[in-house]
């Protein structure tokens, strides 16, 4: 694993930021990854496609996650320098109907594993499965060689509250997966999916070492704000980590 993200994991304030799976749009992945870089995120979450990655790796020292959920874009994706990748961001796939089951995500994670015995892997565990099931399918995937585990849940929340209870509402999913996976796993737990600065600091005391931020940073609508968002969900992480030793 790369040597920033090991110190990060271990110091359990690891900020994702994610363009997104589905997101070739080179100029909306260089302001995400622009924001990432300048606003002190840990590394960057881009789709798996080599031109890219070579986009990213010219604007950031940041370490590059590219995510896909066909194995084959990975091996092309690390030859052009990504630095880990992620078989998941699947909340794109969800309003096309398209599911995720446990015997799939475990398939695929083995098939990647073959292609690409030695690179940092990161799984997504799809929120349609029972809370159990999802920590089941956690165990089997480290042992099929997944370095992380990162849950998600966003989409499947439907907040009823505005403000900040409407944000909590939105995370709860996700969080109860980081809280129940994390007991499960010895590997590092990324929180992702509906996932913003109030929440921040709950995925950590849930067990997560880090979170994953896609929506809340790349839906702004200029770079001032989205670096803005990037140093908020740092500022919160720090604070999480911070109480979280005393």
């Amino acid at each position: 694993m790369h040597s920033t993200l090991q110190r990060a994991f271990a110091n359990r304030c690891v900020l994702k930021v994610i363009s997104g799976l589905n997101n070739f749009d080179a100029a909306s992945v260089a302001a995400t990854v622009k924001a990432a870089e300048f606003g002190g995120a840990t590394f960057v979450d881009i789709a798996a496609d080599s031109s890219l990655v070579q986009l990213a790796k010219n604007l950031t020292n940041l370490p590059v996650c590219v995510s896909a959920v066909e194995p084959d874009k990975f091996v092309q994706a690390v030859a052009a320098g990504a630095d880990l990748i992620e078989i998941g961001n699947f909340d794109s796939f969800y309003a096309q109907g398209r599911r995720f089951e446990a015997e799939e995500v475990l398939a695929l994670t083995k098939q990647t594993r073959v292609l690409l015995p030695e690179i940092t892997l990161s799984v997504t565990v799809p929120h349609i499965l029972e809370l159990d099931r999802q920590v089941e399918l956690a165990e089997e995937l480290v042992k099929a060689g997944a370095d992380i585990i990162q849950t998600e849940g966003g989409t499947s929340s439907n907040p009823v509250h505005p403000g900040t209870l409407g944000l909590i509402e939105k995370a709860a999913p996700t969080l109860a997966a980081a809280y129940e996976i994390s007991r499960a796993v010895t590997v590092p737990v990324l929180c992702a999916s509906g996932i913003s600065s109030v929440t921040a600091p709950l995925a950590i005391a849930a067990g997560a070492a880090g979170v994953g931020v896609g929506s809340a940073i790349n839906q702004l609508n200029n770079e001032v704000a989205m670096i803005a968002a990037v140093r908020g969900l740092v500022e919160a992480l720090a604070t999480a980590t911070v109480l979280s030793e005393k």
